[in-house]
């Protein structure tokens, strides 16, 4: 199986399966001398781990990070670096009943018409826990860019009906309530309306959003490799994203030029937008302005509904799937998108030091 890498300088390499010993990660290109703890990894698995509330699963992991290689005392050492989560909690039995059915919304017919077999328990590869390895490489990209001022922040714009307004967002609100809205009061709305489906044994989906502040201009390629077209594949990588826009994104299909384009201004010697709605990119570069994307994500596919479906005799057969399953991902794919965000800015701003020789000279002229 290939596909498992992301990256060209700052790559990332996911290894591991739902019901297996572990998951992990290997990051390699990381600079030495970067600051790291444990701790500063912890903090972000520890926003994805499931048993958090309600409204995610029981299944009862620590999810605790144990570093392997690629830092001694306290920091980098530019080495390789291989992050372990080991999984604690496994129910395998809990999916018995579809060892040779196809869970309606999975992965589970297209794996086994590739790979000619499945991993039942959980979904394998395939599976959502395969998301730790890229949140442990998040942390460490996100205090890459820490260092030189970036700020990567996710939340949840939406949850099925229920959207948090732009001119309503207080970012302090994030954590204070259990799916992450920037505003607790539609916080609120939403958990009545994820309540109501866990009632019927079902399930929804919604949107994350992710800014960037402090990013210069100049990341990305104009053709191939825009930053656009990076961070689109970085985030439709996450297995429950169906849709992925930057700044208006769709809404610019039904605007003007004269409304869509963002005016530049000089100020303080600076070129600044007074407007955002390309989203922080023009032309496949970063423009120096606040990065907007937005990822449209699923409803969780695993409900405890009789659904239709094929067994791998090609016989018709109903599915009712039990065990322990997120009503609503959202929540904990947040700090996923945030990560697979920093992992792609971290490898952007590495790739940009050669872009001219003025930069080559800057690193290289006191040799």
């Amino acid at each position: 199986m290939s596909g498992s890498s992301f990256g060209r300088l700052f790559r990332i390499t996911t290894w591991g399966e739902s019901h297996g010993p572990g998951i992990g990660v290997v990051i390699d290109g990381c600079p030495a001398g970067l600051a790291v703890k444990a701790e500063d990894i912890q903090t972000f698995l520890d926003r994805r781990k499931p048993g958090q509330n309600k409204f995610t699963t029981k299944r009862s992991e620590s999810d605790t990070v144990e570093i392997l290689s690629g830092i001694f005392e306290g920091k980098t050492t530019g080495t390789p670096i291989s992050l372990l989560i080991r999984n604690q909690d496994q129910r395998s039995r809990d999916y018995g009943n579809i060892a040779s059915v196809f869970r309606p919304g999975h992965a589970d017919y297209p794996f086994t018409e590739k790979y000619g077999f499945r991993d039942y328990r959980g979904g394998g590869r395939s599976s959502g826990r395969e998301t730790i390895g890229r949140v442990a490489a998040g942390a460490i990209a996100s205090l890459l860019l820490k260092e030189l001022g970036i700020t990567v922040t996710a939340y949840t714009k939406a949850i099925g009906p229920c959207s948090v307004a732009a001119e309503d967002y207080k970012y302090n609100e994030i954590e204070e309530n259990p799916l992450r809205m920037p505003d607790n009061g539609t916080a609120e709305k939403a958990a009545a309306y994820i309540s109501s489906l866990m009632e019927k044994n079902d399930s929804c989906g919604g949107i994350i959003e992710c800014i960037a502040d402090g990013l210069p201009a100049g990341l990305g390629e104009p053709v191939f490799d825009k930053i656009d077209a990076l961070l689109g594949q970085a985030l439709f990588s996450v297995g429950a994203v169906k849709g992925v826009e930057i700044g208006d994104g769709f809404e610019a299909a039904g605007s003007t030029g004269s409304r869509n384009n963002d005016p530049f201004h000089a100020a303080d010697g600076r070129i600044e937008k007074l407007s955002n709605h390309s989203g922080g990119t023009l032309g496949g570069l970063s423009d120096g302005s606040r990065l907007i994307i937005r990822a449209a994500i699923k409803p969780t596919p695993s409900i405890a509904q009789i659904q239709k479906t094929v067994n791998e005799n090609g016989e018709n057969t109903e599915i009712a799937i039990h065990g322990r399953h997120d009503p609503v991902i959202v929540p904990r794919a947040v700090v996923v998108i945030e990560s697979m965000t920093a992992v792609t800015l971290a490898d952007l701003l590495l790739q940009n030091m050669a872009s001219t020789m003025d930069h080559v000279k800057k690193v290289y002229q006191d040799l």
